[in-house]
């Protein structure tokens, strides 16, 4: 178990490691190219040649995604109680610990833990929530809810794109699927280069209250993800990826929304780094429950 746990954390904590020091040494990095590359070709890429590679009932996938939603309407309506009962502004926090980070940590951490048919699972768990990120995550951080936000998200056109295919049954092109496999694959490792970066250029407040709302968002998507998954029957591969990634720390990309609306961003940022941190150190543990479920 323990050659097992090591060899799904480390290639984690040595892309997280690298893109830390990285930006403490102060060398380049456009972060803002990166994250643009990530979003618009690669992890779209990484969707469409994961999905197509693999022999599943496409209604299988369609199951899992209305279980995200029910955990992410769970999610919300939690966030909203905890932070009405400590009085803390919600436009500030509520993204932030609703919204888990299935992308940078989530996806690399399934791929390893359950191998490609964990990260076709998890990358359906990652549409849901990128989405709900890209629509009430940016409604509650601008105050304005926009539908048409899911029109500019390439992941959309990916997974449709990609379920066509399997629907149809149809063999894609080798020239296609090899292009999809290449440049989807840089997508995983630079996730984790980006969050190493973020959290090195990011500065921790308020330790107490950032502590105990990390505590939140582990224990409310752990609970969560096992009584949505036990209610919804899923079992084996599918339900150790749905509470894994139900489990994930803060996403960064809240802090981004906060730094764009002026919400307090410096408590978003206390608030990621100190859920990831925390996220981190119980790592082997929580890997070591979730591959037993």
């Amino acid at each position: 178990m323990f050659t097992q746990l090591f060899s799904i954390i480390a290639p984690v904590f040595f892309g997280a490691a690298f893109g830390f020091v990285w930006a403490r040494l102060d060398k380049p990095f456009d972060a803002e190219f990166v994250t643009s590359l990530v979003f618009n070709l690669g992890t779209p890429l990484l969707v469409f040649s994961t999905l197509t590679k693999l022999d599943t009932d496409p209604q299988a996938f369609a199951d899992l995604a209305m279980v995200v939603v029910v955990a992410v309407v769970c999610f919300w309506l939690i966030s909203v109680a905890v932070l009405k009962m400590a009085r803390l502004e919600l436009q500030t926090y509520l993204a932030a610990i609703m919204i888990p980070n299935t992308g940078n940590v989530g996806l690399p951490l399934c791929f390893l833990a359950f191998g490609n048919q964990g990260l076709a699972y998890a990358i359906i768990v990652y549409t849901i929530v990128s989405l709900t990120q890209f629509t009430v995550g940016l409604g509650i951080a601008s105050g304005s809810f926009s539908p048409r936000e899911l029109l500019k998200n390439p992941l959309i056109y990916a997974v449709l794109a990609a379920l066509a295919v399997m629907v149809a049954e149809y063999d894609l092109p080798i020239w296609l699927a090899s292009t999809a496999e290449i440049y989807g694959q840089f997508a995983i490792p630079l996730m984790l280069i980006m969050l190493g970066v973020s959290l090195a250029k990011l500065r921790v407040t308020s330790i107490p209250r950032n502590l105990a709302l990390s505590l939140v968002r582990l224990t409310m998507g752990l609970g969560v993800g096992l009584i949505v998954s036990h209610l919804f029957g899923l079992e084996g591969v599918v339900r150790g990826v749905f509470v894994l990634e139900c489990s994930m720390p803060a996403a960064v990309f809240n802090y981004m929304l906060a730094m764009r609306y002026k919400n307090n961003p410096e408590e978003v940022a206390g608030l990621v780094v100190t859920s990831t941190l925390f996220t981190f150190a119980i790592l082997p543990f929580l890997l070591a429950f979730v591959l037993k479920l």
